[in-house]
């Protein structure tokens, strides 16, 4: 083994781990908050992620319209804004 290999195994070992430890589980979570988004229906209670909690009315292409509160005001939000979905058997997320 020529003496320049061994000064290159220990960089490729780290990205390795790197790729391991913190890419790969990023991309996972960035996966599944894409699904979650995309399986949005009308009649789901959502939270965005400034923390309001609404139910979806309307669903057009990237844009949402929720209602909130007991007036149920109405308005429109963008799906990446979307920071969950409140499963309907709770009325809060835990």
């Amino acid at each position: 083994m020529p003496a320049n290999m061994g000064g290159l195994i220990l960089p490729i070992l780290l990205l390795v781990v790197f790729y391991f430890l913190l890419i790969r589980p990023q991309k996972k979570r960035e996966k599944k908050i894409k699904e979650m988004r995309e399986a949005i229906k009308v009649g789901d209670n959502i939270i965005t992620i400034g923390g309001i909690h609404g139910k979806v009315t309307k669903i057009k292409d990237d844009v949402i319209a929720i209602e909130v509160g007991a007036d149920k005001v109405k308005f429109n939000v963008s799906k990446w804004s979307i920071g969950s979905v409140v499963d309907n058997g709770l009325n809060e997320q835990k």
